[in-house]
């Protein structure tokens, strides 16, 4: 097989949920090969029960923990010899207190999900890209980042600190060859959501398929000027 042919070596967090799902079909469809990481194996197993492990791996892990992310990262080196691309899709929402009565244990909930999440993932993965001098990584944040809003400080804090990472990583790297960049949607068109927002109408959200195949742009040669990018999403 010529190196034209081969098969990018893709990693997914937060794969089973609505967005991870949409991003894994999407390089599925592009033949890719897949790491899919989730914090729950029988959530993996149940969403991709038809997938071919001998191709593809499902992986359970902590994406806040830096010593899962590392068991994680060599499982994948093992099996794929390298990493192309990183997506790192795994994050929380919650509403929260206002500033004046935040507790800790929901700002540390938000940071760890949505920003350290990030670091440790990295720390795990992006040292094959450095090695191999080349690969993408791209992570979901928010447009909500861009700014404060009420009852939802933790969560718009984390975002942003999630961008601010995103930006600093793109500095960082964009001399090895890897672009950092991050799709930011309003909010996303998932089942989750409009059970929690029944009374909002979800013609304005933005759809899971068109946030995976924005994905897809920022892991083509496409998006080589792209670095430290925040490509806002909505209907």
């Amino acid at each position: 097989m010529s190196q034209s042919m081969t098969p990018r070596c893709i990693v997914v967090t937060g794969a089973a949920g609505a967005l991870g799902r949409a991003v894994a079909q999407h390089f599925l469809d592009e033949g890719a090969r897949l790491a899919l990481i989730d914090h729950r194996m029988e959530h993996l197993a149940e969403i991709f029960h038809g997938i071919d492990s001998a191709r593809h791996l499902l992986i359970a892990a902590d994406v806040t923990s830096a010593s899962s992310m590392v068991e994680a990262a060599e499982r994948i080196l093992a099996a794929f010899g390298g990493v192309d691309v990183l997506v790192h899709v795994a994050g929380g929402f919650e509403m929260g207190e206002s500033v004046h009565a935040l507790s800790r244990e929901a700002w540390d909930r938000m940071m760890n999900l949505n920003a350290w999440s990030f670091v440790a993932v990295s720390k795990a993965l992006v040292p094959t890209m450095i090695a191999r001098r080349a690969g993408r990584v791209i992570a979901v944040s928010a447009r909500a980042a861009s700014q404060g809003t009420a009852s939802m400080a933790a969560y718009v804090a984390s975002k942003s600190a999630l961008q601010r990472l995103v930006e600093s990583a793109a500095a960082e790297l964009a001399p090895y060859g890897i672009g950092v960049n991050s799709v930011a949607p309003t909010v996303l068109d998932t089942p989750a959501n409009r059970r929690a927002m029944p009374d909002v109408n979800p013609a304005a959200w933005v759809s899971t398929g068109v946030a995976a195949q924005t994905i897809g742009f920022l892991a083509s040669p496409l998006a080589n000027a792209l670095h430290g990018q925040h490509l806002a999403l909505s209907a």
